[in-house]
């Protein structure tokens, strides 16, 4: 049986196993969530997304070393691609950062993106809360690297980096997908590419064209070789001198408020769903559907419409007329 006091103690063991519930959907692992919460709104959390390939885990890898040596314990979500067999992570980041895996300061978990285009899955979110509450004072939340579409990490991270490298054209990317918008760090890594000087220059021309933040800080880009670790340390500096930041003028209070916000927002969003779907598929009006649909007598969307017309909302009470 899962003790909560052993999540509260910090015993990595016990962590992994509450994260493997939220993974599963476990229903344990709902009442337990509730139970951690109050713990939890201490850590600093710290977004990293880009592109595949642009060295987001080595980046990571680097960060750990040097927040070790500031002697804070880190924790690390890297949401992975999912496998379309198993539906698990597939390209394992943990790899990538194995030779912190002796250190028991360290927490790293891969975690499947599970499909979600913002390149993060509703557990990883549930993760952080957990890695929050067992008292990792600064967590990293690497996505998946889907590119245009990961933006839900500025709603779960206090500090957002995007990491981009020379001559990928993902400044124009940027500016298309809002991406742009949700950093606040930019980091130009294989810095030792002779275009890293115009890909600085273009990040800091469209920066320039960027509204100001509403609570005043101002994006920094830097360059990093995260192979041999060049930046590494100066950009950790950055993330905590972001964190100080925020500390200032009730600032962390107003950004932690918008971030347990939207996890409200997704949870009433996720837990819609699945009580419209289980309630849904149980139904006679969906099944006849399907019948029809396998023997070509309907076409699936006009199957999937007439399904939906039966749902009506009254008086923000969900009715089943299936």
């Amino acid at each position: 049986m899962l003790d909560i006091k052993d999540i509260l103690a910090g015993n990595q063991n016990a962590g992994a196993r509450m994260i493997r519930l939220v993974e599963d959907r476990d229903p344990l692992a709902h009442t337990l969530l509730k139970a951690l919460y109050p713990h939890a709104g201490h850590a600093f959390i710290i977004g990293i997304t880009g592109s595949p390939g642009v060295g987001k885990s080595s980046l990571i890898d680097g960060l750990i070393t040097e927040f070790r040596r500031l002697d804070k314990r880190v924790a690390v979500i890297a949401c992975d691609p999912s496998s379309p067999v198993s539906g698990g992570a597939i390209l394992g980041d943990r790899l990538r950062m194995q030779r912190h895996a002796a250190d028991e300061n360290v927490f790293i978990r891969s975690m499947a993106s599970r499909g979600q285009k913002g390149g993060l899955s509703r557990a990883a979110k549930d993760a952080a809360l957990v890695l929050d509450a067992m008292g990792y004072p600064i967590i990293i939340i690497e996505t998946a690297g889907a590119g245009q579409t990961e933006v839900d990490v500025a709603d779960m991270a206090h500090s957002v980096g995007i990491v981009t490298i020379p001559g990928a054209g993902d400044g124009i990317q940027a500016i298309k997908a809002g991406i742009l918008e949700t950093g606040d760090v930019f980091i130009v890594n294989k810095s030792d590419r002779p275009d890293s000087e115009a890909a600085v220059f273009e990040l800091n021309m469209m920066l320039g064209l960027r509204p100001p933040s509403k609570d005043g800080w101002k994006p920094v880009v830097l360059q990093t070789q995260a192979l041999d670790g060049t930046g590494v340390k100066e950009l950790a500096r950055v993330f905590l001198s972001h964190f100080d930041f925020l500390r200032q003028e009730g600032r962390l209070e107003k950004k932690q408020i918008k971030i347990e916000s939207r996890y409200f927002q997704s949870l009433v969003r996720d837990l819609a769903l699945e009580k419209i779907m289980a309630g849904l598929e149980t139904s006679k009006g969906f099944q006849e559907a399907l019948k029809k649909i396998r023997l070509r007598e309907i076409d699936p969307v006009t199957a999937a419409e007439s399904v939906m017309d039966n749902i009506r909302v009254l008086n923000n009470d969900t009715k089943y007329h299936c």
